[in-house]
């Protein structure tokens, strides 16, 4: 019962979005409009945020003092509520005055000639607010892709005030339940649902930004396999960030202990993933994302090792490689005595991930299928990997999973201080139903893969536990389809059988010439 409510209150919110989308197309299309919606949401989340912390504060203070008069932050004047601004922005990271809260910009909306600019202010104060504190870094230009002067929001101020009073008075409308209760699922549903519908539609971009939920859930199942608790959680190529909240929704909250790190290259995607922390009610003390690049510019050196590593990096792109004669040295690459390709830094992501990875700790990274077998520089990698017995685990995953590729991408498992010296090979290319244009890994799908993976047990036609010797008489070929035979299901024909039918269609046919033959003949003779 529970579950059906929570499918109708999903639905009725991404038919909100809809309209929303409805109002606006046209004007705003794709990714644009995605920034314009979730940068709406955010900044109606931190507000309510803000108001029901204050009010829960003075309510309880009232009650102590027998004080029962009603109190809402949100009727104060700006001046009133300044001396709380230290207070707040040392608790929430932030402070927002009365007049700029997300509910008092939007009863003003309509009849605000200067909407634009008033959305400007009130953004750039939200991020100036910041400055100084312990959130700067968390806050600063988080508004950026909030472009209220866009040309695509309409060619006059008129039409753009016209068109971001509608977001505004959309978002509004939203149920996205209290802040106070707790129930912020559809904040971060929302943001899901936004990432899916426009990723899909977004070419090969899309998969850059997003990875779905399916394969988040079972990436993060793999990598916590037997645990209960992590330390921290991190991902080198974060994208949107769905990948690390998958841990606290996997785990619980009190379970990732030490937070979320993460790192993005690309700004607008960074600000996504910040934003989608803060959606998922994660303070702003308990997460860690830089922009700069992983592989040349790191910035978590003194925050790892992480027992938990999920990733899905961007697939084979170039990288500084031997250009860089300064990367041969480095601590994260030199132990396999080669750099990945100039072309092709997927393992470079993955020698990384392991160089951060603590003892017990498991990385589970989506991978592009070509490292596993290729020669040069990423066979000798994987010689490393195996020879040190790094790898636990290779799992052929279905194509079409991710938006934007059809792709059958793999997944790598790796591991510090294994139990035994064998890896685990599974093919789950069959795993999956097809939805709409792309396949979906179901609840039994991932329980299957999960299941057999905890076990590392046989099963033929699906998984095969191979010995290093094994894998080095493979020359260090990684691909599932070496060590997992796939089942014939073509159909068994008996030979003997088909013969004797081919004989008696032969005999038949002679039969029907013979009285062909006859008619004709008779035909001629009168």
């Amino acid at each position: 019962m529970a579950e059906n409510k929570k499918e109708a209150e999903r639905e009725e919110l991404h038919r909100a979005i809809w309209a929303i989308a409805d109002e606006l197309r046209g004007a705003v299309d794709g990714w644009d409009f995605k920034n314009y919606v979730l940068g709406t949401m955010f900044y109606r989340y931190i507000s309510e945020n803000l108001r029901d912390h204050i009010n829960n504060n003075e309510a309880q203070s009232n009650e102590a003092q027998g004080n029962g008069k009603n109190f809402d932050y949100a009727a104060m004047s700006d001046e009133a509520a300044e001396p709380a601004r230290d207070e707040m922005v040392r608790e929430k990271g932030f402070f927002i005055p009365p007049s700029e809260l997300f509910c008092n910009v939007c009863k003003r909306a309509d009849n605000d000639e200067n909407l634009n600019e008033t959305l400007e202010r009130v953004f750039r104060h939200i991020e100036d607010s910041a400055k100084g504190s312990d959130s700067e870094s968390d806050f600063a230009g988080l508004f950026d892709d909030f472009d209220v002067n866009s040309n695509k929001l309409g060619a006059t101020v008129a039409k753009r005030n016209e068109r971001l009073a509608k977001l505004l008075h959309g978002v509004a409308a939203m149920r996205l339940g209290t802040v106070k209760d707790h129930d912020i699922d559809a904040f971060g549903d929302a943001y899901e649902y936004l990432m899916a519908m426009y990723a899909s539609n977004a070419g090969k971009s899309g998969g850059e930004f997003f990875t779905p939920a399916d394969v988040s859930e079972l990436l993060t199942r793999l990598g916590t396999v037997g645990k209960k608790e992590i330390n921290k959680v991190y991902d080198p190529a974060c994208g949107s960030g769905s990948l690390l909240l998958k841990a606290e929704k996997i785990l619980g909250r009190a379970a990732v202990r030490g937070g979320f790190f993460g790192q993005e290259i690309n700004i607008t995607t960074y600000n996504l993933c910040r934003i989608n922390m803060f959606l998922h009610d994660v303070e702003f003390d308990r997460f860690d994302i830089a922009c700069e690049d992983t592989l040349t510019a790191p910035q978590h050196w003194d925050d790892e090792p992480f027992e938990l590593i999920v990733s899905n990096p961007p697939y084979s792109i170039k990288w500084a490689g031997d250009d860089d004669p300064l990367l041969i040295n480095d601590p994260r690459f030199a132990p396999a005595g080669v750099l990945a390709p100039k072309s092709k830094a997927d393992m470079a992501f993955i020698m990384h991930s392991l160089a951060w990875l603590a003892t017990g700790g498991t990385a589970a990274i989506v991978c592009f299928p070509g490292i596993m077998y290729r020669s040069g520089a990423e066979q000798k990698i994987r010689k490393y990997l195996i020879d040190n017995n790094y790898i636990d685990c290779i799992i052929q995953l279905p194509s079409n999973l991710f938006f934007g590729t059809s792709i059958a991408t793999c997944i790598m498992v790796l591991k510090k201080g294994k139990a035994d010296d064998k890896t685990l090979f599974i093919d789950a290319s069959g795993e999956c139903v097809k939805v709409t244009n792309n396949n979906r890994l179901t609840a039994a799908n991932i329980e299957r893969i999960a299941d057999t993976f905890a076990a590392r047990k046989e099963e033929k036609h699906f998984s095969h536990l191979a010995a290093y010797d094994e894998i080095a008489e493979n020359a260090y070929n990684l691909s599932v389809s070496t060590y997992v035979e796939q089942e014939d299901k073509r159909e068994k024909i008996d030979i003997g059988k088909l013969n004797a039918e081919i004989e008696e269609i032969v005999a038949k046919e002679q039969q029907l010439r013979d009285e062909i033959a006859k008619i004709i003949a008779e035909i001629e003779v009168g």
